[in-house]
Protein backbone atom coordinates (compact mmCIF):
# COMPACT_ATOMS: atom_id res chain seq x y z
CA UNK A 1 0.00 0.00 0.00
CA UNK A 2 2.84 2.40 0.88
CA UNK A 3 4.54 1.62 -2.46
CA UNK A 4 1.30 2.26 -4.32
CA UNK A 5 0.74 5.50 -2.46
CA UNK A 6 4.31 6.62 -3.17
CA UNK A 7 3.90 5.74 -6.87
CA UNK A 8 0.68 7.79 -7.05
CA UNK A 9 2.36 10.75 -5.37
CA UNK A 10 5.24 10.61 -7.88
CA UNK A 11 2.81 10.49 -10.82
CA UNK A 12 0.93 13.50 -9.40
CA UNK A 13 4.18 15.45 -8.92
CA UNK A 14 5.40 14.69 -12.42
CA UNK A 15 2.02 15.69 -13.88
CA UNK A 16 2.07 18.87 -11.81
CA UNK A 17 5.56 19.80 -12.99
CA UNK A 18 4.69 19.10 -16.61
CA UNK A 19 1.53 21.20 -16.29
CA UNK A 20 3.39 24.26 -15.05
CA UNK A 21 3.55 27.08 -17.64
CA UNK A 22 6.87 27.42 -19.42
CA UNK A 23 6.86 31.20 -19.13
CA UNK A 24 5.35 34.07 -17.20
CA UNK A 25 4.70 35.84 -20.49
CA UNK A 26 4.54 34.52 -24.04
CA UNK A 27 4.34 36.92 -26.99
CA UNK A 28 3.46 35.04 -30.16
CA UNK A 29 3.55 35.91 -33.86
CA UNK A 30 4.96 39.42 -33.33
CA UNK A 31 7.26 41.31 -35.68
CA UNK A 32 10.32 41.45 -33.46
CA UNK A 33 12.61 44.47 -33.83
CA UNK A 34 15.44 43.55 -31.49
CA UNK A 35 16.95 47.06 -31.13
CA UNK A 36 20.15 46.48 -33.08
CA UNK A 37 18.86 47.97 -36.32
CA UNK A 38 18.43 44.57 -37.95
CA UNK A 39 15.26 43.95 -39.99
CA UNK A 40 12.14 42.81 -38.15
CA UNK A 41 11.33 39.10 -38.10
CA UNK A 42 8.21 37.17 -37.20
CA UNK A 43 9.09 35.15 -34.12
CA UNK A 44 7.90 34.31 -30.59
CA UNK A 45 9.31 35.57 -27.31
CA UNK A 46 9.12 34.05 -23.82
CA UNK A 47 9.67 35.90 -20.53
CA UNK A 48 10.48 34.34 -17.18
CA UNK A 49 11.31 36.05 -13.85
CA UNK A 50 11.52 39.52 -15.39
CA UNK A 51 14.03 38.43 -18.03
CA UNK A 52 13.77 37.45 -21.67
CA UNK A 53 14.16 33.68 -21.58
CA UNK A 54 13.75 32.52 -25.18
CA UNK A 55 13.32 34.06 -28.62
CA UNK A 56 12.32 31.53 -31.26
CA UNK A 57 9.59 29.18 -32.38
CA UNK A 58 7.50 28.48 -29.28
CA UNK A 59 4.44 26.81 -30.76
CA UNK A 60 4.07 24.29 -27.95
CA UNK A 61 4.90 26.61 -25.08
CA UNK A 62 2.51 27.71 -22.35
CA UNK A 63 2.49 30.82 -20.18
CA UNK A 64 0.65 32.59 -17.40
CA UNK A 65 -0.14 35.31 -19.95
CA UNK A 66 -0.09 34.84 -23.72
CA UNK A 67 -0.41 37.73 -26.19
CA UNK A 68 -1.03 37.24 -29.89
CA UNK A 69 0.98 40.10 -31.46
CA UNK A 70 0.19 39.28 -35.08
CA UNK A 71 0.98 42.30 -37.24
CA UNK A 72 2.38 44.25 -34.27
CA UNK A 73 5.90 45.46 -33.57
CA UNK A 74 7.58 43.89 -30.55
CA UNK A 75 10.67 45.82 -29.47
CA UNK A 76 12.71 46.83 -26.42
CA UNK A 77 11.36 49.55 -24.16
CA UNK A 78 12.72 52.98 -25.04
CA UNK A 79 15.53 54.48 -22.96
CA UNK A 80 15.30 58.25 -22.53
CA UNK A 81 18.80 59.34 -21.59
CA UNK A 82 18.06 63.04 -21.11
CA UNK A 83 15.40 63.75 -18.51
CA UNK A 84 14.87 65.96 -15.46
CA UNK A 85 12.64 63.98 -13.08
CA UNK A 86 14.03 65.26 -9.76
CA UNK A 87 11.09 66.69 -7.83
CA UNK A 88 8.49 65.61 -10.38
CA UNK A 89 8.57 61.82 -10.04
CA UNK A 90 7.91 61.88 -6.29
CA UNK A 91 4.32 63.16 -6.65
CA UNK A 92 3.87 61.20 -9.91
CA UNK A 93 5.71 57.87 -9.55
CA UNK A 94 3.53 56.36 -12.28
CA UNK A 95 5.26 58.62 -14.86
CA UNK A 96 2.37 58.19 -17.30
CA UNK A 97 3.68 60.67 -19.86
CA UNK A 98 6.79 58.53 -20.32
CA UNK A 99 5.00 55.16 -20.33
CA UNK A 100 2.48 56.14 -23.01
CA UNK A 101 5.46 57.30 -25.10
CA UNK A 102 7.05 53.87 -24.79
CA UNK A 103 9.76 54.87 -22.30
CA UNK A 104 10.66 52.17 -19.78
CA UNK A 105 13.95 53.65 -18.51
CA UNK A 106 15.17 57.20 -17.96
CA UNK A 107 18.46 58.85 -17.10
CA UNK A 108 18.10 62.00 -15.01
CA UNK A 109 20.60 64.45 -13.48
CA UNK A 110 21.25 66.15 -16.81
CA UNK A 111 22.36 69.70 -17.68
CA UNK A 112 24.46 69.89 -14.54
CA UNK A 113 21.55 69.52 -12.12
CA UNK A 114 20.98 66.40 -10.07
CA UNK A 115 19.89 65.32 -6.62
CA UNK A 116 22.43 66.50 -4.04
CA UNK A 117 22.72 63.01 -2.55
CA UNK A 118 22.13 60.33 -5.17
CA UNK A 119 22.25 57.55 -2.60
CA UNK A 120 19.33 59.08 -0.69
CA UNK A 121 17.53 59.88 -3.95
CA UNK A 122 17.73 56.25 -5.07
CA UNK A 123 16.57 55.02 -1.65
CA UNK A 124 13.61 57.40 -1.77
CA UNK A 125 12.52 56.13 -5.17
CA UNK A 126 12.91 52.48 -4.16
CA UNK A 127 10.78 53.07 -1.07
CA UNK A 128 8.19 55.04 -3.05
CA UNK A 129 7.87 52.53 -5.88
CA UNK A 130 8.23 53.69 -9.48
CA UNK A 131 6.70 52.54 -12.74
CA UNK A 132 9.88 52.82 -14.83
CA UNK A 133 13.60 52.30 -14.36
CA UNK A 134 15.71 55.27 -13.25
CA UNK A 135 19.42 55.97 -13.60
CA UNK A 136 21.15 59.25 -12.85
CA UNK A 137 24.16 61.39 -13.62
CA UNK A 138 25.69 63.64 -11.01
CA UNK A 139 25.39 67.32 -11.87
CA UNK A 140 28.38 69.68 -11.91
CA UNK A 141 26.15 72.68 -11.16
CA UNK A 142 24.75 70.90 -8.12
CA UNK A 143 28.24 70.07 -6.88
CA UNK A 144 29.60 73.58 -7.52
CA UNK A 145 26.63 75.22 -5.82
CA UNK A 146 27.08 73.01 -2.77
CA UNK A 147 30.72 74.04 -2.42
CA UNK A 148 30.86 77.58 -3.86
CA UNK A 149 27.33 78.91 -4.21
CA UNK A 150 26.83 81.03 -7.35
CA UNK A 151 30.05 83.06 -7.29
CA UNK A 152 31.80 83.95 -10.54
CA UNK A 153 35.34 82.75 -10.01
CA UNK A 154 37.57 79.70 -10.19
CA UNK A 155 37.55 77.34 -7.20
CA UNK A 156 40.35 77.36 -4.69
CA UNK A 157 42.41 74.20 -4.33
CA UNK A 158 40.39 73.31 -1.25
CA UNK A 159 37.09 73.89 -3.03
CA UNK A 160 38.13 71.79 -5.99
CA UNK A 161 39.09 68.98 -3.63
CA UNK A 162 35.65 69.21 -2.03
CA UNK A 163 33.98 69.02 -5.44
CA UNK A 164 36.09 66.01 -6.37
CA UNK A 165 35.04 64.31 -3.13
CA UNK A 166 31.36 64.90 -3.88
CA UNK A 167 31.84 63.53 -7.40
CA UNK A 168 33.54 60.44 -6.00
CA UNK A 169 30.67 59.88 -3.55
CA UNK A 170 28.09 60.18 -6.30
CA UNK A 171 29.93 57.69 -8.49
CA UNK A 172 30.19 55.30 -5.55
CA UNK A 173 26.43 55.70 -5.06
CA UNK A 174 25.89 54.48 -8.61
CA UNK A 175 25.94 57.58 -10.83
CA UNK A 176 26.29 56.82 -14.53
CA UNK A 177 28.61 59.75 -15.07
CA UNK A 178 29.00 63.53 -14.79
CA UNK A 179 26.80 66.13 -16.43
CA UNK A 180 27.33 69.84 -17.03
CA UNK A 181 25.02 72.71 -17.88
CA UNK A 182 27.39 75.38 -19.09
CA UNK A 183 24.74 77.98 -19.90
CA UNK A 184 23.37 77.87 -16.35
CA UNK A 185 24.54 79.50 -13.16
CA UNK A 186 26.98 78.56 -11.69
CA UNK A 187 28.24 76.15 -14.37
CA UNK A 188 28.76 78.98 -16.81
CA UNK A 189 31.46 80.38 -14.51
CA UNK A 190 33.52 77.18 -14.62
CA UNK A 191 36.61 76.94 -16.80
CA UNK A 192 37.43 73.83 -18.80
CA UNK A 193 40.15 72.62 -16.43
CA UNK A 194 37.70 72.52 -13.51
CA UNK A 195 35.38 70.24 -15.46
CA UNK A 196 38.25 68.03 -16.59
CA UNK A 197 39.25 67.51 -12.96
CA UNK A 198 35.79 66.16 -12.13
CA UNK A 199 35.35 64.26 -15.38
CA UNK A 200 38.53 62.31 -14.63
CA UNK A 201 36.83 60.91 -11.53
CA UNK A 202 33.81 59.83 -13.55
CA UNK A 203 36.14 58.26 -16.12
CA UNK A 204 38.00 56.31 -13.45
CA UNK A 205 34.65 54.85 -12.42
CA UNK A 206 33.58 53.85 -15.96
CA UNK A 207 31.20 56.79 -16.24
CA UNK A 208 30.50 59.16 -19.13
CA UNK A 209 30.53 62.94 -19.58
CA UNK A 210 27.20 64.43 -20.72
CA UNK A 211 27.10 68.15 -21.46
CA UNK A 212 24.60 70.86 -22.16
CA UNK A 213 27.37 72.71 -23.94
CA UNK A 214 28.24 76.36 -23.40
CA UNK A 215 26.59 77.64 -26.59
CA UNK A 216 24.08 76.28 -29.10
CA UNK A 217 23.93 79.25 -31.49
CA UNK A 218 26.59 80.54 -33.91
CA UNK A 219 29.19 79.67 -31.24
CA UNK A 220 28.20 76.00 -31.18
CA UNK A 221 31.41 74.86 -32.90
CA UNK A 222 33.57 76.29 -30.12
CA UNK A 223 31.24 74.79 -27.51
CA UNK A 224 31.47 71.34 -29.07
CA UNK A 225 35.25 71.69 -29.24
CA UNK A 226 35.31 72.33 -25.48
CA UNK A 227 33.32 69.14 -24.86
CA UNK A 228 35.75 67.22 -27.06
CA UNK A 229 38.70 68.70 -25.17
CA UNK A 230 37.20 67.52 -21.88
CA UNK A 231 36.65 64.06 -23.33
CA UNK A 232 40.19 63.90 -24.66
CA UNK A 233 41.90 65.15 -21.49
CA UNK A 234 39.75 63.15 -19.07
CA UNK A 235 39.76 60.07 -21.34
CA UNK A 236 36.00 59.78 -21.01
CA UNK A 237 33.16 59.10 -23.51
CA UNK A 238 31.31 62.30 -24.43
CA UNK A 239 27.57 62.81 -24.78
CA UNK A 240 26.44 66.16 -26.20
CA UNK A 241 22.98 66.90 -24.90
CA UNK A 242 20.09 67.93 -27.19
CA UNK A 243 22.37 68.91 -30.07
CA UNK A 244 21.03 71.80 -32.15
CA UNK A 245 21.97 74.88 -34.14
CA UNK A 246 19.81 77.62 -32.63
CA UNK A 247 18.90 81.00 -34.09
CA UNK A 248 18.10 81.79 -37.73
CA UNK A 249 21.63 83.02 -38.27
CA UNK A 250 22.85 79.46 -37.66
CA UNK A 251 20.27 77.53 -39.67
CA UNK A 252 21.87 75.28 -42.25
CA UNK A 253 25.09 74.75 -40.27
CA UNK A 254 24.16 71.25 -39.14
CA UNK A 255 26.03 69.71 -42.10
CA UNK A 256 29.29 71.33 -41.02
CA UNK A 257 28.64 70.46 -37.38
CA UNK A 258 27.99 66.80 -38.11
CA UNK A 259 31.06 66.68 -40.36
CA UNK A 260 33.13 67.85 -37.38
CA UNK A 261 31.62 65.12 -35.21
CA UNK A 262 32.56 62.49 -37.79
CA UNK A 263 36.10 63.91 -37.78
CA UNK A 264 36.29 63.71 -33.99
CA UNK A 265 35.13 60.10 -34.02
CA UNK A 266 37.66 59.24 -36.73
CA UNK A 267 40.32 60.75 -34.51
CA UNK A 268 39.38 58.40 -31.70
CA UNK A 269 37.07 60.61 -29.63
CA UNK A 270 34.07 58.59 -28.43
CA UNK A 271 31.40 61.27 -28.94
CA UNK A 272 27.65 60.79 -29.36
CA UNK A 273 24.68 63.14 -29.14
CA UNK A 274 21.01 63.15 -28.23
CA UNK A 275 18.14 65.19 -29.64
CA UNK A 276 14.44 65.93 -29.19
CA UNK A 277 12.44 66.05 -32.46
CA UNK A 278 11.17 69.62 -32.26
CA UNK A 279 12.17 73.05 -33.56
CA UNK A 280 11.71 74.68 -30.15
CA UNK A 281 13.77 74.33 -27.00
CA UNK A 282 12.70 74.88 -23.42
CA UNK A 283 14.73 76.42 -20.65
CA UNK A 284 14.71 79.41 -18.32
CA UNK A 285 14.19 83.03 -19.33
CA UNK A 286 17.39 84.05 -17.57
CA UNK A 287 19.41 82.47 -20.40
CA UNK A 288 18.58 85.58 -22.44
CA UNK A 289 20.74 87.68 -20.09
CA UNK A 290 24.55 87.82 -20.19
CA UNK A 291 26.14 85.33 -17.81
CA UNK A 292 27.93 87.91 -15.71
CA UNK A 293 24.66 89.66 -14.88
CA UNK A 294 23.39 86.58 -13.05
CA UNK A 295 26.35 85.94 -10.74
CA UNK A 296 25.34 85.92 -7.08
CA UNK A 297 21.68 85.21 -7.74
CA UNK A 298 18.53 87.33 -7.94
CA UNK A 299 19.55 89.83 -5.26
CA UNK A 300 22.76 90.60 -7.11
CA UNK A 301 20.83 90.99 -10.38
CA UNK A 302 18.53 93.52 -8.72
CA UNK A 303 21.52 95.54 -7.53
CA UNK A 304 23.01 95.56 -11.02
CA UNK A 305 19.71 96.66 -12.57
CA UNK A 306 19.44 99.49 -10.05
CA UNK A 307 22.71 100.89 -11.39
CA UNK A 308 21.91 102.79 -14.61
CA UNK A 309 25.33 102.20 -16.16
CA UNK A 310 25.37 98.50 -15.37
CA UNK A 311 21.80 98.06 -16.59
CA UNK A 312 22.70 99.79 -19.85
CA UNK A 313 25.54 97.29 -20.32
CA UNK A 314 23.15 94.38 -19.72
CA UNK A 315 20.65 95.77 -22.22
CA UNK A 316 23.34 96.40 -24.83
CA UNK A 317 24.64 92.85 -24.54
CA UNK A 318 21.11 91.43 -24.78
CA UNK A 319 20.58 93.36 -28.01
CA UNK A 320 23.87 92.04 -29.35
CA UNK A 321 22.96 88.46 -28.45
CA UNK A 322 19.58 88.86 -30.12
CA UNK A 323 21.04 90.30 -33.32
CA UNK A 324 23.68 87.57 -33.53
CA UNK A 325 20.92 84.96 -33.33
CA UNK A 326 19.25 86.47 -36.39
CA UNK A 327 16.14 87.75 -34.57
CA UNK A 328 14.94 91.35 -34.20
CA UNK A 329 12.48 90.80 -31.33
CA UNK A 330 11.46 88.22 -28.70
CA UNK A 331 8.38 86.83 -30.40
CA UNK A 332 10.15 83.45 -30.48
CA UNK A 333 10.19 83.35 -26.66
CA UNK A 334 6.98 81.92 -25.18
CA UNK A 335 6.32 81.65 -21.45
CA UNK A 336 5.64 78.05 -20.41
CA UNK A 337 5.32 78.64 -16.69
CA UNK A 338 5.42 81.89 -14.70
CA UNK A 339 5.16 80.76 -11.06
CA UNK A 340 3.51 83.95 -9.77
CA UNK A 341 1.25 84.77 -12.74
CA UNK A 342 -0.06 81.79 -14.70
CA UNK A 343 -2.13 84.10 -16.94
CA UNK A 344 1.15 84.75 -18.77
CA UNK A 345 1.58 81.07 -19.65
CA UNK A 346 1.39 80.50 -23.39
CA UNK A 347 2.14 84.13 -24.28
CA UNK A 348 5.28 85.36 -26.01
CA UNK A 349 7.45 88.10 -24.55
CA UNK A 350 6.27 90.28 -27.43
CA UNK A 351 2.61 89.61 -26.57
CA UNK A 352 3.15 90.26 -22.86
CA UNK A 353 4.89 93.53 -23.68
CA UNK A 354 2.20 94.61 -26.11
CA UNK A 355 -0.47 94.00 -23.47
CA UNK A 356 1.27 96.31 -21.00
CA UNK A 357 2.74 98.91 -23.38
CA UNK A 358 0.30 98.99 -26.31
CA UNK A 359 0.87 98.33 -30.00
CA UNK A 360 3.74 100.83 -30.28
CA UNK A 361 6.03 98.93 -27.93
CA UNK A 362 9.76 98.77 -28.74
CA UNK A 363 12.58 96.25 -28.35
CA UNK A 364 13.65 98.16 -25.23
CA UNK A 365 10.17 97.53 -23.81
CA UNK A 366 10.51 93.79 -24.51
CA UNK A 367 13.90 93.73 -22.77
CA UNK A 368 12.36 95.56 -19.81
CA UNK A 369 9.70 92.85 -19.64
CA UNK A 370 12.41 90.18 -19.51
CA UNK A 371 14.41 91.98 -16.84
CA UNK A 372 11.33 92.49 -14.69
CA UNK A 373 10.44 88.80 -14.92
CA UNK A 374 13.98 87.63 -14.18
CA UNK A 375 14.39 89.92 -11.17
CA UNK A 376 11.28 88.55 -9.45
CA UNK A 377 13.12 85.50 -8.17
CA UNK A 378 11.45 82.17 -9.09
CA UNK A 379 12.63 81.09 -12.51
CA UNK A 380 10.34 81.55 -15.49
CA UNK A 381 10.28 78.51 -17.76
CA UNK A 382 10.17 79.25 -21.48
CA UNK A 383 9.71 77.64 -24.89
CA UNK A 384 12.08 79.14 -27.46
CA UNK A 385 11.23 78.68 -31.16
CA UNK A 386 14.75 78.94 -32.56
CA UNK A 387 15.61 75.89 -34.70
CA UNK A 388 15.13 75.01 -38.36
CA UNK A 389 13.28 71.84 -39.39
CA UNK A 390 15.92 70.74 -41.91
CA UNK A 391 18.64 70.91 -39.29
CA UNK A 392 16.49 68.86 -36.91
CA UNK A 393 16.11 66.13 -39.54
CA UNK A 394 19.79 66.07 -40.46
CA UNK A 395 20.88 65.72 -36.84
CA UNK A 396 18.24 63.03 -36.28
CA UNK A 397 19.74 60.92 -39.07
CA UNK A 398 23.25 61.08 -37.57
CA UNK A 399 24.02 57.40 -36.74
CA UNK A 400 25.24 58.31 -33.27
CA UNK A 401 22.22 60.42 -32.31
CA UNK A 402 19.82 59.15 -29.61
CA UNK A 403 16.24 60.31 -29.16
CA UNK A 404 15.64 61.99 -25.78
CA UNK A 405 12.92 64.23 -24.37
CA UNK A 406 14.72 66.67 -22.03
CA UNK A 407 11.54 66.45 -19.92
CA UNK A 408 10.34 65.64 -16.44
CA UNK A 409 7.35 63.69 -15.17
CA UNK A 410 4.34 65.73 -16.24
CA UNK A 411 1.41 66.64 -14.01
CA UNK A 412 -1.41 66.41 -16.51
CA UNK A 413 -2.96 69.79 -17.27
CA UNK A 414 -0.53 71.90 -15.23
CA UNK A 415 1.39 74.76 -16.95
CA UNK A 416 2.21 75.12 -20.64
CA UNK A 417 4.84 72.42 -20.98
CA UNK A 418 6.87 71.73 -24.07
CA UNK A 419 5.09 68.93 -26.01
CA UNK A 420 8.28 66.87 -25.85
CA UNK A 421 7.21 65.89 -22.30
CA UNK A 422 4.49 63.74 -23.86
CA UNK A 423 5.32 62.98 -27.46
CA UNK A 424 9.04 62.67 -28.14
CA UNK A 425 9.32 59.04 -29.25
CA UNK A 426 5.84 58.80 -30.74
CA UNK A 427 6.54 61.92 -32.83
CA UNK A 428 9.66 60.31 -34.28
CA UNK A 429 7.79 57.12 -35.12
CA UNK A 430 4.73 58.86 -36.53
CA UNK A 431 6.13 61.97 -38.21
CA UNK A 432 9.67 61.14 -39.22
CA UNK A 433 9.41 57.37 -39.78
CA UNK A 434 5.86 56.75 -40.97
CA UNK A 435 5.02 60.06 -42.67
CA UNK A 436 8.29 61.60 -43.87
CA UNK A 437 10.24 58.32 -44.08
CA UNK A 438 13.56 59.94 -43.24
CA UNK A 439 14.69 56.68 -41.63
CA UNK A 440 13.50 53.09 -41.21
CA UNK A 441 11.54 52.01 -38.16
CA UNK A 442 14.34 49.64 -37.16
CA UNK A 443 16.86 52.50 -37.21
CA UNK A 444 14.62 54.77 -35.15
CA UNK A 445 14.15 52.03 -32.56
CA UNK A 446 17.92 51.47 -32.44
CA UNK A 447 18.32 55.15 -31.55
CA UNK A 448 15.82 54.69 -28.72
CA UNK A 449 17.13 51.39 -27.34
CA UNK A 450 20.49 49.78 -28.08
CA UNK A 451 22.34 53.03 -28.77
CA UNK A 452 21.43 54.69 -25.44
CA UNK A 453 21.92 51.43 -23.55
CA UNK A 454 25.43 51.16 -24.97
CA UNK A 455 26.28 54.81 -24.37
CA UNK A 456 25.21 54.74 -20.71
CA UNK A 457 26.53 51.25 -19.95
CA UNK A 458 23.09 49.79 -19.26
CA UNK A 459 24.24 46.32 -20.20
CA UNK A 460 20.99 44.48 -19.41
CA UNK A 461 18.68 46.88 -21.27
CA UNK A 462 17.94 48.05 -24.79
CA UNK A 463 17.88 44.80 -26.71
CA UNK A 464 15.59 41.80 -27.09
CA UNK A 465 17.94 38.94 -26.34
CA UNK A 466 17.86 36.05 -23.85
CA UNK A 467 19.13 37.18 -20.47
CA UNK A 468 18.21 40.83 -20.96
CA UNK A 469 15.63 42.57 -18.78
CA UNK A 470 12.09 42.21 -20.11
CA UNK A 471 11.40 45.85 -20.91
CA UNK A 472 9.15 45.29 -23.93
CA UNK A 473 6.75 47.26 -26.11
CA UNK A 474 3.99 45.97 -28.38
CA UNK A 475 2.41 48.43 -30.82
CA UNK A 476 0.95 48.92 -34.26
CA UNK A 477 3.30 51.31 -36.11
CA UNK A 478 0.38 52.62 -38.16
CA UNK A 479 -1.46 53.76 -35.04
CA UNK A 480 1.28 55.51 -33.09
CA UNK A 481 0.49 59.23 -32.73
CA UNK A 482 1.82 62.21 -30.77
CA UNK A 483 -1.13 64.60 -30.33
CA UNK A 484 0.72 66.95 -27.94
CA UNK A 485 1.28 70.41 -29.48
CA UNK A 486 2.75 73.71 -28.32
CA UNK A 487 -0.76 75.13 -27.86
CA UNK A 488 -2.18 71.94 -26.31
CA UNK A 489 0.78 70.09 -24.81
CA UNK A 490 -1.07 67.93 -22.31
CA UNK A 491 -1.97 64.97 -24.50
CA UNK A 492 -0.64 61.44 -24.01
CA UNK A 493 0.88 59.66 -26.97
CA UNK A 494 -1.38 56.95 -28.32
CA UNK A 495 -0.80 53.53 -29.87
CA UNK A 496 1.21 51.67 -27.24
CA UNK A 497 -0.88 48.54 -26.63
CA UNK A 498 1.44 46.89 -24.12
CA UNK A 499 4.38 48.24 -22.15
CA UNK A 500 6.29 45.86 -19.89
CA UNK A 501 8.88 46.95 -17.32
CA UNK A 502 10.96 44.10 -15.92
CA UNK A 503 8.36 41.66 -17.22
CA UNK A 504 5.40 43.40 -15.56
CA UNK A 505 2.72 45.16 -17.62
CA UNK A 506 2.49 48.88 -16.85
CA UNK A 507 0.27 49.45 -19.88
CA UNK A 508 -2.10 46.66 -20.90
CA UNK A 509 -4.44 46.95 -23.87
CA UNK A 510 -3.67 50.66 -23.97
CA UNK A 511 -4.56 51.27 -20.30
CA UNK A 512 -2.34 52.01 -17.30
CA UNK A 513 -2.17 49.16 -14.79
CA UNK A 514 -0.85 51.38 -11.96
CA UNK A 515 1.85 48.79 -11.22
CA UNK A 516 5.32 50.01 -10.23
CA UNK A 517 7.98 47.45 -11.16
CA UNK A 518 10.71 50.00 -11.94
CA UNK A 519 14.27 49.58 -10.66
CA UNK A 520 17.24 51.84 -10.01
CA UNK A 521 19.87 51.57 -12.74
CA UNK A 522 23.38 51.97 -11.36
CA UNK A 523 26.71 51.79 -13.10
CA UNK A 524 27.70 48.69 -11.10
Amino acid sequence: MKRLLGFIICIVLVFSIQAQPNFDLLIKNGLVVDGTGQPRMKIDLGVRDGKIAVIGGLSGATAVQTIDATGKIVCPGFIDVHTHIEGSIQPNPGAANFLFDGVTSVVTGNCGNSAKDLGLFFQELEKLGIALNVGALVGHNTIRSEVMGSVNRAPTEKELTQMQALTTKAMNDGALGLSTGLIYIPGTFAKTDEIVALAKIAAANQGIYASHIRHEDHRVFDAVEEAITIGREAKIPVEISHLKVAGKASWGKSDSLLSKLYDYRSAGIDVMVDQYPYTASSTTLSTQLPDWALGGGTDSLKIRLANAKTKASIVAEMKKMLAESGADNYSFAVIANCPWDTTLNGKSISAVTQKSQGSTYSLDDEIETILNLCSRGPRVQMVFHKMGEEDVKKIMKFPFCMIASDAGVASFGRSMLHPRAYGTNARVLAEYVREQKIMALEEAIRKMTTLPATRFNLSDRGQLRPGKAADILIFDPNKITAPATYDQPHAYSTGMEYVFVNGIAVIEKGKLTEKKPGKILKRF
